[in-house]
């Protein structure tokens, strides 16, 4: 089900703040305001249209530092260049120019790690709402709906981790006077796995709607269950655990001769109060831009159609020793939607699965696929586990260019010294640091 043109306007949960430094405090505070409910209101016996406020509210801040998030990744992991005249530590620290590092207490660190646990929170609010609510809904519709949370929950987790990497994360956070301890980063990987897990146990075979609407797929449990699927498929190949993340495929929305760019979306609109597409910046912008990384272009096969992610501006855009002649212009207007996840990578991640379970056919079948709708023919090289992965990590690079992905794919195959160099002593930063509020 493909949600990138669905219009749906975001309401923000008014019964809630969520404090700019979530760890600093480490709370949600409510806000003393008789026209709004409170925090232990909501979560002692929410109606129906507070519990919709929630999901609404959780679903906004999704969106929340989210460029910060893609810029931090997609600069390290040298897909494009982020120019700003008013901020030089995007072209210094996260490329490690000269004796820059990543600073633990600056905008690139702390704003997504806060951002995407103040989601975290608010799914806690939500499934503790959903727990103690006496609103009409079926047993059935009260699981779904905590498993949705719980799914949404482990998303965001996933993300802290693939900035986060070897320092891990904190999973249990629920009570703000008692956190979990951080796990290590196979630590996390298997409780997020677990998490997705535990929600698709109520999630399939549910036939009951969620007692709210959703704009991340769909609102039948059943159907939802196909996305936690995906992710699930997702976490599996970080894990290395190819068993499952096939099981997982087969569960999920995986299409091999389906749409491509179906999936599920962060959404974006014009509408009063709603957001703007953060990493949209219109062709040959001058100062505040994104431009791509130039081996995105020379590394690319003739023919490739991709490469209208990176069309040729009018002149070439120059900052601190880094020079492009090429814009990054995936998202093409202001309220474009940013994948969460699609057909596409689960096509590339089935792709990787069977190479490593040693089914060359599937690879390359699925493989061709992807190339197929490049324009790009058919896959004619060696089929050899190394060589396979060297071409899915190719098709990866472009199919999924700006999505969030290069850096870690990167990282997973310990080719992180295969990314380019952009200037004689910069560094290629394998994590990111802890937040100083954390240490």
């Amino acid at each position: 089900m493909k949600h990138q043109n669905k219009f749906y306007r975001f309401f923000a949960f008014l019964g809630v703040v969520l404090v700019a430094s979530f760890w600093t405090s480490c709370k949600v505070e409510p806000i003393f305001d008789p026209n709004n409910p409170s925090v232990g209101g909501i979560t002692q016996n929410a109606s129906l249209g507070e519990i919709q406020n929630l999901v609404d509210g959780t679903e906004a801040t999704m969106r929340t530092d989210i460029g910060f998030y893609y810029d931090g990744v997609s600069v390290i992991g040298r897909e494009y260049y982020r120019f700003s005249t008013s901020d030089p530590r995007f072209t210094s620290d996260l490329l490690g120019k000269g004796n820059a590092v990543l600073d633990n207490n600056t905008f690139y660190t702390t704003n997504p790690f806060d951002a995407r646990y103040r989601v975290v929170k608010n799914a806690n609010i939500l499934i503790e709402a959903l727990t103690n609510t006496t609103a009409a809904m079926t047993e059935e519709q009260r699981k779904a709906g905590i498993a949705y949370a719980k799914t949404v929950k482990a998303h965001e987790l996933l993300m802290v981790l693939n900035e986060q990497y070897e320092n891990g994360v904190r999973i249990d956070v629920a009570n703000p006077d008692n956190l979990g301890p951080f796990l290590s980063k196979d630590e996390s990987l298997n409780a997020i796995q677990g998490l997705l897990d535990e929600a698709n146990t109520d999630l399939k075979n549910n036939a009951a709607s969620f007692p709210f609407n959703t704009t991340l797929y769909s609102n039948v449990a059943s159907e939802f269950s196909k996305f936690n699927r995906a992710l699930a498929a997702r976490v599996a190949i970080y894990r290395k655990d190819w068993t499952l993340a096939s099981t997982a495929l087969t569960e999920s929305f995986l299409n091999l001769t389906g749409d491509l760019s179906n999936g599920v979306y962060l959404l974006y609109s014009t509408a009063g109060g709603d957001l703007l597409n953060p990493l949209y910046f219109p062709q040959n912008s001058s100062g505040e831009t994104r431009v791509a990384q130039p081996s995105f272009i020379t590394d690319a096969e003739t023919g490739d159609t991709r490469l209208n992610k990176t069309p040729k501006r009018i002149a070439s855009e120059t900052q601190d020793g880094l020079t492009s002649l090429y814009d990054f212009f995936v998202y093409k207007t202001n309220v474009a939607s940013i994948p969460v996840i699609r057909n596409e990578e689960l096509v590339l991640i089935y792709a990787e699965v069977s190479a490593q379970l040693g089914n060359t056919t599937n690879a390359t079948t699925a493989i061709n696929r992807v190339r197929s709708a490049a324009s790009l023919g058919n896959y004619s090289g060696a089929t050899d586990l190394n060589s396979l992965i060297t071409e899915i990590l190719k098709q990866r690079r472009y199919a999924l260019y700006g999505e969030g992905h290069r850096w870690i794919d990167m990282r997973r195959y310990d080719r992180l010294n295969q990314l380019p160099i952009d200037r004689p002593g910069d560094d290629v930063w394998s994590k990111f640091p802890r937040p100083a509020t954390e240490l």
